[in-house]
């Protein structure tokens, strides 16, 4: 029997192994119990779901065991954003959600995460607790379902659409009217996931030309997994290049919380150079202040920036709960991470890849400008960044080492000296010349996650080359 176990994002398994109805009642329960604990249980739940296989049926039945136990629940009713769900839990003041969403992982997975009532990701603290508590009850009927439809006879059960008061918070966040003006066209791709109605429709709404791509629901996501990452988007790599009136591409992961976006001509525009560009954006045309926050792994670029404006930068570990906690607190103007999550102050403290690319619309529209000629303007401005990301698998015997080598950190990588070593999240060597490596090993596998960032490509294959001999010599 597989333990359950919650991750950065929640609880993920395969289907048909250890993601299966069974444990999903226990994990439900587990969650149920934890509300009534901290005496929340009265303010109920929404409960979501992306467009995978059995999510409105994996919905509905945690909604059963919720209503088994007496606790209301909102039940989304279609296939919807995380985004979403998060803005819904802080206008209703909702102990939290229930979403059923593996986000960008393969269509073989399925995921289970709670978000607590301040409407982003559950801390550690939370999380340990359910999975204590589920783990006590796996293999037990630990539960009582209602069936649904005295669920909903009864008022505990609701079925809501959170769209329309979604889009109303984007309309303070987002000037729509700037992208109209502009009479741009835009290629939209929703990768088959919940952003689709969302992104296409907003930027329809405005009055430009959208072209969409992958946009019905398809469980299987054309094969890929649906992260809006360079390597599996070429389909709409190719479909913005063969379009010459498309200024700009903007796609989302399987649950919307991620962003993926493309220049004019098709190049893609790495998560770390649009956040450093979207954190300048807010300064020198919004005029909003304010510092920003960024995980370990995320590039200094925007750090950059920052002390441009004489912001001050917040280092979180990864993980995007963390970069939430402090958005939430309104310590943080932007909050970002390297893997494509952001959102800004006013917004849920959760991660938003619907409104990530229509401020990226924004910008291109506001400025008259291509975001490659933006982040040249920019470059010209702080100096220029870049940032690589390996996995180096490990042998049993290169494991065993890795640990040891860092029991004990080297003064120097590739001839360059370790000026600091910061241990947030992994291991962070700052280097001279304002060139870092960050160090982190894998908690499920024999993997170390390597993070260079250098101010030259020259530098920064060197760099790559030599922590991928550090880990492996």
């Amino acid at each position: 029997m597989h333990n359950i176990r919650f991750g950065t994002s929640g609880w993920r398994g395969i289907f048909g192994e250890d993601f299966i109805f069974d444990n999903v009642r226990v994990v439900t329960q587990a969650i149920a119990d934890y509300l009534r604990f901290r005496k929340l249980q009265e303010r109920g739940l929404v409960i979501g779901h992306d467009s995978r296989f059995l999510g409105e049926k994996f919905a509905r039945e945690t909604a059963c065991i919720l209503a088994g136990d007496g606790i209301p629940s909102f039940l989304c009713n279609r296939d919807t954003p995380t985004p979403v769900i998060a803005h819904e839990i802080l206008r209703r003041g909702a102990a939290g959600a229930i979403n059923f969403t593996a986000s960008h992982n393969p269509a073989e997975y399925n995921g289970m995460k709670f978000s607590p009532q301040s409407g982003g990701p559950a801390l550690p603290e939370v999380t340990d607790e359910i999975e204590r508590r589920a783990n006590a009850m796996l293999g037990e009927i630990c539960y009582r379902a209602m069936p649904l439809d005295e669920a909903f006879q009864s008022g505990l059960v609701e079925e809501i659409d959170p769209q329309p008061a979604y889009q109303k918070a984007l309309e303070k966040l987002v000037d729509f009217q700037a992208i109209g003006r502009a009479g741009i066209t835009i290629g939209v791709n929703p990768l088959y996931g919940t952003a689709r109605g969302y992104l296409d429709r907003l930027l329809r709404e405005t009055g430009i030309r959208v072209v969409s791509i992958n946009d019905c629901r398809d469980p299987y996501f054309g094969g890929f997994p649906p992260e809006p990452a360079k390597n599996y988007i070429g389909d709409f790599i190719d479909l913005v290049k063969k379009d010459p009136s498309i200024c700009l591409g903007l796609a989302t992961d399987g649950d919307g919380d991620r962003f993926g976006i493309l220049d004019g001509d098709g190049t893609f525009i790495e998560p770390n150079y649009f956040i450093a560009l979207l954190y300048d954006y807010l300064f020198r045309v919004r005029d909003m202040k304010g510092a920003v926050a960024r995980s370990v792994a995320t590039s200094h670029f925007v750090d950059a920036v920052a002390t441009f404006y004489g912001q001050r930068v917040h280092e979180t570990p990864v993980g995007f709960k963390y970069i939430g906690e402090l958005i939430g607190e309104g310590k943080a103007l932007l909050g970002g991470e390297e893997s494509a999550g952001l959102t800004i102050a006013g917004h849920v403290p959760e991660k938003d890849g619907i409104l990530a690319c229509l401020l990226a619309a924004e910008m291109v529209a506001m400025t008259g400008k291509s975001l490659g000629a933006q982040l040249q303007d920019l470059y010209n401005l702080v100096g220029s960044f870049y940032t690589r990301r390996k996995n180096i698998h490990l042998s049993t015997d290169l494991e065993e080492r890795f640990a040891g080598k860092m029991a004990s950190p080297p003064d120097s990588i590739g001839g360059w000296r370790i000026q600091q070593v910061v241990t947030v999240d992994g291991w962070k060597f700052l280097l001279e010349n304002d060139a870092w490596i960050l160090l982190r090993k894998s908690g499920t596998e024999p993997v170390v996650r390597l993070y260079c960032e250098a101010r030259s490509e020259k530098d920064l294959s060197h760099l790559v080359e030599a922590g991928k001999a550090f880990i492996t010599s």
